[in-house]
Parts: structure tokens; C-alpha cells; sequence
């Protein structure tokens, strides 16, 4: 039984070995040991308190971005909207100047198309006048080629004569 209760000797010995290391260890291991500890815990934090703030930033970055993004289209809709009324304007102007030039040829033509027509039908009334002036002359040579065609005539003509 002596293996089981050891002796007075040991035990002082063993006690005042490890009180000597518990000294020791006092002295110069668990003051840096705790101060690394510390740092380690403080860096810890530090990384937690700046992840959180980076966090806050990052969902502060990112309404700012949706924010942005809300007025690039709005104002992308409205710099489409301008353009189709400012298309649509300067193809109603185009329409238009399109049917006054036109109004304006169609106006034209038909000035000059009565001038034609006025300037035909002067043409084919001088025209039937001469031809008529030209069969007439040949009835009256042929009426008064002869003597007795030329005497008809004169009576003719001293009938519808008519004196005051």
C-alpha cells in the first residue's frame, strides 16, 4: 500500500516544485500570455465592430446605388419621351412642308395648265377663224366667178342694207 499513499518527503517536494513552477510561471508566462489575450480579444472585436460598420456602409452604398439607378431611369424615360415628341414634331413639320410643297406644285400646274389651255384655245379660235375666213373666200370666188352670181350678190347686199 505504500505504492498508493506516498511519503511526507515526495509530497513536500513535489508541492514545493510545483510551486515553484506556478511562481515562475506567474512571474513570466502568464502576463504576456493574458496580455496577448487581451490584444487578441480587442483585434477580435475591432474586426467585428469594423465588419458590422463596413455592413452599414456597404447597405447605405447600396440604397444610394438603387437611388441612383431609380433616377438614371427616370431620367433615361424621360430623355426617350423627348426624343419620340421631338421626332414625332419635326415629322409632323416634315408632313407638312410635304403638302404645302405639294399644294404649292399642284397650284402650279393647274396655273400653268389654264395658261396652256387659254393659249390652245386662242390658238384653235384663230386657227377656225382663218379657216373660215379662207372657206368663205373660196364660196364668194366661186359665187362671183360668174356674172350672174355676182349681180345675186349685190342685190343681197343692198337688201339687208336697210336705210334710216
Amino acid at each position: 500500500m505504500d505504492l498508493l499513499i506516498p511519503g511526507f518527503g515526495l509530497f513536500f517536494w513535489n508541492t514545493l516544485a510545483f510551486l515553484l513552477v506556478l511562481f515562475i510561471l506567474a512571474k513570466f508566462a502568464w502576463k504576456p500570455i493574458l496580455k496577448t489575450l487581451g490584444e487578441r480579444e480587442k483585434g477580435i472585436a475591432d474586426a467585428i465592430s469594423s465588419a458590422e460598420k463596413m455592413k452599414g456602409e456597404m447597405s447605405q452604398m447600396k440604397s444610394e446605388n438603387e437611388k441612383l439607378m431609380a433616377q438614371a431611369n427616370e431620367e433615361r424615360s424621360a430623355m426617350l419621351k423627348e426624343a419620340k415628341e421631338l421626332k414625332d414634331r419635326i415629322v409632323n413639320e416634315a408632313k407638312e412642308q410635304a403638302k404645302a410643297e405639294a399644294n404649292k406644285i399642284i397650284a402650279d400646274a393647274q396655273v400653268q395648265i389654264n395658261q396652256q389651255k387659254n393659249a390652245a384655245m386662242a390658238e384653235v379660235k384663230n386657227e377656225i377663224g382663218s379657216i373660215a375666213l379662207e372657206v368663205a373666200e373660196k364660196i364668194l370666188r366661186k359665187q362671183l366667178a360668174t356674172t350672174e352670181g355676182q349681180e345675186a350678190y349685190m342685190s343681197m347686199a343692198a337688201d339687208s342694207i336697210k336705210l334710216n
